[in-house]
């Protein structure tokens, strides 16, 4: 793979490439010198631009299908291509047309919002993962005495989730007892995050009672169950919308991404691994190690707090497409949630 930190084109080939990926995003044909000269605005002679092709293809960045005249990018003047754009980033993200501030304080509303907006600007796959539900954290707790032997506990998070959990005892409980436990729970737990060890820790607090103690652990599951349940949510929009965007020659691509998609959980992996930094990033046909991807580009940025990634914003589509709207519809998209958590979630 072509390195785009080490020298090796001249600044006339990097121009000549970057033309002949745009024409190529654009037409989806190949490019030739007189188009180049003609459309791409080159200021040098159709003899000059086909031997810079020559020595492009010769460094494995273009390549000409069949006898065609003209040149495509290949996977590595993709990758060469959008390492160049990553570099380049201008300093504050593009505005996109997405609006959370109707949404409240319900995530999913604003993840659901930020996918539509994605795949309407783009005509691409729009893919956003939630941020895992052990990083958010208890916003209010409810312990209810519905009957005297059944107790509910009501879970309200930071990102407007609601989870109850029906208690049964042998004995009658004590409604002071619930009442207590209602108080305790919520100047202590209150601002901890679910997958917390200081949460757990609240609930064994060896200054309690044994009773206390006790009635603390049946209750328990309101607060660890739905973490063992519950999968990392993948928000998805647009698989209709990109069909348009690939080729005849490229359906069967097409049908394997919809198959990756089935197995959400292989997306999340791929998704996950991206959220060591805190710059967008590109995935470009074999950097996604699946032989029947090689015709597919993901293109994404995380979103989250100032020292934490809670999730992705992404696209998915075939690898022509534009690379520079892409770029900018995710940088835009993880932006606008990132000022939306950070309303959400203590850093």
């Amino acid at each position: 793979m072509v390195d785009a930190q080490q020298p090796g084109l001249t600044p006339r080939q990097e121009l000549i490439l970057a033309r002949v990926v745009e024409e190529y995003v654009a037409t989806g044909t190949p490019v030739g010198s007189k188009t180049l000269v003609e459309r791409a605005g080159l200021e040098v002679s159709s003899s000059t631009v086909r031997y810079e092709l020559a020595m492009l293809e010769e460094q494995g960045l273009l390549t000409h299908p069949h006898t065609s005249a003209g040149r495509v990018p290949t996977d590595t003047g993709y990758r060469f291509f959008v390492d160049g754009l990553l570099e380049r980033l201008d300093p504050r993200p593009a505005d996109l047309d997405l609006d959370l501030s109707q949404v409240e304080s319900q995530v999913d509303m604003a993840l659901r919002a930020t996918t539509e907006a994605l795949a309407d600007v783009t005509h691409l796959l729009a893919l956003v993962s939630a941020p895992p539900l052990e990083t958010t954290t208890v916003r209010h707790v409810e312990v209810l005495l519905l009957q005297s032997h059944v107790v509910m506990v009501v879970v309200i998070t930071s990102t407007g989730g609601v989870t109850k959990r029906l208690c049964t005892f042998e004995e009658p409980v004590d409604a002071g007892l619930a009442e207590w436990a209602g108080q305790y729970l919520n100047e202590t737990v209150a601002g901890l995050q679910l997958g917390a060890r200081l949460l757990r820790s609240r609930l064994e607090d060896p200054a309690l009672s044994e009773r206390e103690r006790g009635f603390l652990d049946r209750l328990r599951p309101a607060f660890t169950d739905v973490l063992a349940g519950e999968e990392q949510t993948l928000y998805v929009g647009g698989t209709a919308g990109v069909l348009d965007e690939f080729r005849a020659d490229e359906l069967r691509t097409y049908r394997r991404l919809l198959e990756v998609l089935e197995h959400r959980a292989a997306v999340l992996d791929l998704l996950r691994a991206s959220l060591v930094s805190k710059q967008p990033f590109v995935r470009v046909g074999a950097d996604l190690d699946d032989p029947d991807l090689v015709g597919v580009a993901l293109v994404g940025a995380p979103y989250g707090l100032r020292r934490r990634n809670l999730g992705t914003v992404s696209l998915l589509g075939p690898m022509r497409m534009d690379y520079v709207k892409a770029i900018a519809a995710v940088r835009s998209g993880a932006h606008e949630l990132s000022r939306f958590v950070e309303e959400l979630y203590e850093d």
